[in-house]
């Protein structure tokens, strides 16, 4: 049940870009068309989650060990770079027709601090392994949603008329702001959840 609750959190009530704030670059600048926001949200799922397990093993048998814990920050940003260019040479040997869906998000990866976050929020919660990879893909279902969601809000304001000085940036601006509150609307479903099933 732990890992429902994990799940159910992560991907609604505590979303990684409408509540946490992490990932807005992809979300603002991916976010114009929903062909490329779920080629986005495919390259982040698979690179978070494996991103995700890479630095709990790190963490746990090279950082915590040794009382390195101090260079977590660096280790994991020099994991997760090395794995995007890791992914990217395999996938261009291996899948040439993927390296081409994923090559242009392969990149932008590298520089998604929402990738980071969850691979020091599983420390920080103190998850085991199998914790964490729920929370890793669910975490990417989530930014996927908001993703998906946004784009096809953005593809919808394109055929919509509207106010000559709301246009351009500042209605992505005040829509992404609507869709986090709307989202903010789950903030109860975690606690309601955690009573119903006895966890708390």
């Amino acid at each position: 049940m732990e890992y429902i609750l994990i799940f159910i959190s992560a991907i609604f009530v505590n979303n990684i870009i409408l509540s946490q704030f992490l990932g807005i670059c992809p979300f603002l600048g991916v976010s114009k068309k929903v062909d490329t926001s779920l080629g986005m949200s495919a390259a982040v799922a698979f690179v978070m989650t494996l991103a995700t397990i890479v630095t709990w093993l790190i963490q746990m048998y090279v950082l915590n060990p040794f009382g390195l814990q101090y260079l977590q920050t660096l280790a994991f940003i020099l994991v997760i770079a090395s794995l995007v260019q890791m992914v990217e040479i395999i996938l261009k040997k291996v899948s040439p027709a993927l390296y081409q869906a994923l090559g242009i998000f392969l990149p932008l990866i590298t520089t998604n601090c929402a990738v980071l976050g969850v691979a020091i929020l599983v420390i920080q919660k103190d998850f085991n392994l199998l914790q964490s990879v729920v929370y890793a893909l669910s975490t990417a279902i989530g930014f996927a949603l908001a993703l998906v969601v946004f784009a096809g809000l953005r593809e919808q304001m394109e055929l919509a008329n509207i106010p000559k000085g709301m246009r351009g940036v500042a209605i992505v601006l005040v829509t992404a702001g609507l869709l986090s509150l709307a989202f903010m609307g789950f903030s109860g479903v975690d606690g309601s959840l955690r009573t119903l099933f006895g966890l708390d």
